[in-house]
């Protein structure tokens, strides 16, 4: 992942980076993944995560 600086606007190019960095899912998963999980409790926030995912696309579909 790339974010150019111009005019020496670091602040601006962090934004950017960040909100790259968050759109990609990498906070979500670094917070995930920061404590153990317990596997029935992984299965079923990947069962909860899927289901979202299924949703999201019929809603498209449907329209």
């Amino acid at each position: 992942m790339e974010v150019r600086v111009i005019d020496n606007d670091v602040e601006k190019a962090l934004k950017i980076l960040k909100n790259k960095l968050s759109k990609s899912g990498l906070f979500k998963d670094l917070k995930i993944r920061r404590a153990y999980e317990k596997p029935s409790v992984k299965k079923k926030r990947k069962a909860i995560e899927a289901r979202r995912r299924y949703t999201k696309v019929r809603r498209r579909r449907s329209v």
